[in-house]
C-alpha cells in the first residue's frame, strides 16, 4: 500500500511537469488579453463579470469535460486525438463512409496540433521574458532576441532527450504553482470580496449586459484553457488517476487563486492591466518570478515538442506521413524519440512567428482557432466513441456532448474573428501539414495499386520456380513486400542477376493497425508455402517501435535458423514516375514522388543491420 501511493505521488509530481505545463503558464497572458484589448471598461462589473467566466470555462472544459469525460476514452490505455481517431473510427468499422468523414476530421485536427506547437512556445516564452519590460523599460528592445536565444537553446537540447533535465520538471512546475497560488493568497487577502466571483450568476449576468461583447472575449477568455488536450494526450504515459490528482489537488486551485488574485489588483489599481501577472509581485521579487515564468514555459514548450515528436511517429505508422529518421535519446524508455525534420521544422515555424507578431498580445490573436478546432473534434470523436463503442442510448450520448459541443462551437466561432488580426497562421500551418498529409497517403494508394497491377502470384511463380530451381546457397533471406500474396521485386531482381536462391525464403510484409499496441503473442502471422518458404504478416500498433529482426526471431521456432550473420534483407526502392491522367493531380504526383524520395530508408524504420541490407531499385509510374 505504501508503495503504491508512493508511486501515485511520483506519478502525479512527473503528471505536473509534463501535463499541465502549457495550461499552467495560461495565467501570464489570459487576463492581460480580455482586458488589454481596450474593448471593456475596466470597472468592478467587468472584472467580476469576466473572472466568473474564466473560473466557469476551467470548470466546465477542463474539469467536467476533459478531466471527467474525455479521460474515459481510452484506447487500450493511450490517449490523444490519433488515438481517439483510431478507437472511434475502429468502432464505426461497419460504416465506410462515417470512418472516411471521421479519419478526415480526425487527421486535420492531429494537422493543426502542429499550429498549436508553433504558437505555444512562442507565446510562452515571449510572455514570460516580457516582464523584463518592467523591471526596466530599457530592456524592452531584448525581448525579442532574449525570446529566440532561449527557444533556440531548447530546440539545439532535444538530440539529447529528456531524461536527464525531465526529473526537474516536476519539482520546478510544482514550485510554479506554489508560487502563482501565494502571489494570487496575498493580493485576495486585500480584497477578499473577489472571491464572489466564483458564482457563476455574475458570468451570466456579464453575458446578459453584453451578449455581443461576451462573444468578442470569448477569444480571449479561451485563453485560460489552453493546454487542456495535453491532459488527454498524455494519458499514456500516467494514466487518468494522476491527472486528475494533479489537477483537482494543485493545478485548478493554483490556477483559480492566481486569477481571482489578478481581479484583486485590477480592482485595486487599473492601471497594471498592461501585465496584471507581473504586477502581483513586490519589486524585488519581480527577477526571480521572471525566472521561474521562463523555467515554466520553457517546461511547457518542451512538453509540446516531445507531443510533436510522439504524434509524427504515431501518424507515419498509421501511413500518413513518409518515413523520417527516429532517434531514440534513452535506452530504458522507447517513447522518448527525436526526429531532426519535425524538431527544426517546428523551430523554423517559431521563429517565424515571433518574427511575424513580436509581442504575446500579438500572437494571443493567432492563438486560439487551432485550439478551439482541436476542442470541436475532440467533441465530435467523443460522440461516436460513447455511442458506438460503449454503445450508450442515443439520447444520453446526444446530452452528454451537445453542451461541450455549442461551447466549443462558440469558442471557434469567436475566435474566427481574430483570422485576420493573425488566426490564419496556425491554420495555414494546420493546412499546409494536411496537405503533405492526404499527398501522402493517395500517393500510397496510387503506388499500391500501381504495384498490384504489375504484380504475379507468389505461390505460382514460386511453384514455376521450383520446377527448375536455380542453386541454392546457404542462409535466410528476408524479402520485404508493401502486399501479401505478390513477388516482391527485389526477389526477382535477385534471381535475375544473382541467379541464386537461399535456403531459407521470408516474404515480409509489415502492417501498422489503428490501435496503439499490439502484443508480442499477436505480432506475426505466418504461412508456409513450402520448400522452405514462408510468407510473414508482421503487426505493430501506433505506438509500438518497428524492430524486425527482433520480431522474425520467432521464426526459429518454424526452423529458420535467425542468424544475424547469415540473414539478408532484399529491399525494393521505387522510383515514382508521375504521369497524366491519374486519380491524383499531376504537382501532388510530382509532391509525392519527392516526399518518397526524401523519405527514412526502411532499413533504418525497421532497425535492420545495415551490413545486412540489400537494396534493389525500380521505377513505377503512377
Amino acid at each position: 500500500m505504501q508503495a503504491s501511493r508512493s508511486s501515485l505521488a511520483s506519478l502525479t509530481l512527473a503528471a505536473l511537469g509534463v501535463v499541465y505545463g502549457d495550461i499552467g503558464t495560461s495565467v501570464l497572458y489570459a487576463m492581460k488579453e480580455i482586458f488589454g484589448a481596450g474593448h471593456l471598461e475596466l470597472n468592478p462589473e467587468n472584472i467580476f463579470g469576466v473572472l466568473s467566466l474564466l473560473i466557469w470555462t476551467l470548470t466546465v472544459i477542463v474539469s467536467l469535460k476533459y478531466v471527467i469525460l474525455v479521460l474515459r476514452a481510452d484506447n487500450r490505455g493511450e490517449g490523444g486525438l490519433v488515438a481517439m481517431l483510431a478507437l472511434a473510427s475502429e468502432s464505426v468499422g461497419d460504416r465506410p463512409g462515417l470512418k472516411r468523414f471521421l479519419f478526415l476530421i480526425g487527421i486535420f485536427g492531429t494537422c493543426l496540433f502542429y499550429g498549436d506547437g508553433v504558437i505555444t512556445p512562442a507565446i510562452s516564452v515571449l510572455s514570460a521574458v516580457e516582464g523584463l519590460e518592467l523591471i526596466s523599460p530599457a530592456l524592452t528592445q531584448a525581448v525579442v532576441p532574449s525570446t529566440l536565444i532561449i527557444l533556440l537553446a531548447l530546440f539545439a537540447l532535444q538530440r539529447r532527450g529528456t531524461a536527464g533535465i525531465g526529473r526537474f520538471f516536476g519539482p520546478i512546475t510544482l514550485l510554479w504553482f506554489l508560487s502563482i497560488a501565494t502571489l494570487g493568497v496575498f493580493q485576495i487577502a486585500s480584497r477578499p470580496e473577489i472571491l464572489l466571483a466564483i458564482s457563476p450568476h455574475y458570468a451570466l449576468l456579464f453575458i446578459f449586459n453584453n451578449p455581443g461583447l461576451s462573444f468578442v472575449l470569448l477569444g480571449a477568455v479561451v485563453l485560460c484553457v489552453t493546454g487542456g488536450e495535453a491532459l488527454y494526450a498524455d494519458m499514456g504515459h500516467f494514466g487518468p488517476k494522476p491527472i486528475r490528482l494533479a489537477w483537482f489537488s494543485l493545478v485548478m486551485p493554483a490556477l483559480l487563486l492566481n486569477y481571482m488574485g489578478q481581479g484583486a489588483i485590477l480592482l485595486s489599481d487599473p492601471s497594471t492591466v498592461k501585465n496584471p501577472f507581473f504586477s502581483l509581485a513586490p519589486p524585488w521579487l519581480l527577477l526571480p518570478l521572471v525566472v521561474l515564468a521562463t523555467l515554466a514555459t520553457v517546461i511547457a514548450s518542451q512538453a509540446l515538442i516531445s507531443g510533436a515528436f510522439s504524434v509524427t511517429k504515431q501518424v507515419i505508422q498509421l501511413g500518413y506521413l513518409p518515413r523520417m529518421q527516429v532517434i531514440h535519446t534513452s535506452e530504458q524508455d522507447t517513447g522518448q524519440i527525436y526526429i531532426p525534420f519535425v524538431n527544426w521544422g517546428l523551430f523554423f515555424a517559431i521563429v517565424l512567428a515571433v518574427g511575424l507578431f513580436k509581442s504575446s498580445s500579438n500572437l494571443a490573436a493567432a492563438y486560439g482557432i487551432a485550439v478551439t478546432l482541436d476542442m470541436l473534434i475532440t467533441t465530435i470523436l467523443t460522440f461516436f466513441v460513447i455511442r458506438f463503442a460503449w454503445h450508450y442510448p442515443w439520447a444520453l450520448c446526444i446530452t452528454a456532448t451537445s453542451i461541450f459541443f455549442v461551447i466549443d462551437l462558440l469558442f471557434f466561432a469567436s475566435n474566427l474573428l481574430k483570422f485576420l488580426e493573425g488566426g490564419w497562421f496556425p491554420l495555414a500551418i494546420g493546412a499546409v501539414v494536411y496537405l503533405l498529409m492526404r499527398t501522402w497517403h493517395d500517393g500510397r494508394s496510387l503506388l499500391n495499386e500501381a504495384l498490384r497491377d504489375q504484380s504475379i502470384g507468389l505461390g505460382l511463380f514460386l511453384d514455376t520456380v521450383h520446377i527448375s530451381p536455380p542453386a541454392r546457397v546457404e542462409g535466410v533471406a528476408v524479402f520485404l513486400t508493401s502486399q501479401i500474396g505478390i513477388v516482391p521485386n527485389a526477389f526477382l531482381h535477385n534471381l535475375k542477376h544473382n541467379k541464386v536462391l537461399h535456403r531459407y525464403n521470408l516474404f515480409v510484409t509489415v502492417r501498422n493497425h489503428e490501435v496503439p499496441w499490439i502484443d508480442e503473442q499477436a505480432r506475426l502471422e505466418i504461412r508456409a508455402l513450402g520448400n522452405e518458404a514462408w510468407e510473414v504478416l508482421v503487426n505493430y500498433g501506433f505506438k509500438n517501435d518497428p524492430n524486425l529482426p527482433l520480431a522474425l526471431e520467432a521464426m526459429q521456432a518454424q526452423g529458420v535458423p535467425m542468424d544475424p550473420m547469415s540473414t539478408s534483407y532484399f529491399l525494393s526502392r521505387d522510383i515514382i514516375i508521375p504521369t497524366i491522367g491519374s486519380a491524383m493531380s499531376q504537382w501532388r504526383e510530382k509532391l509525392f514522388a519527392q516526399m518518397h524520395l526524401n523519405s527514412s530508408a526502411a532499413a533504418d524504420f525497421l532497425k535492420l543491420p545495415m551490413g545486412s541490407v540489400v537494396e534493389l531499385g525500380s521505377k513505377v509510374e503512377i
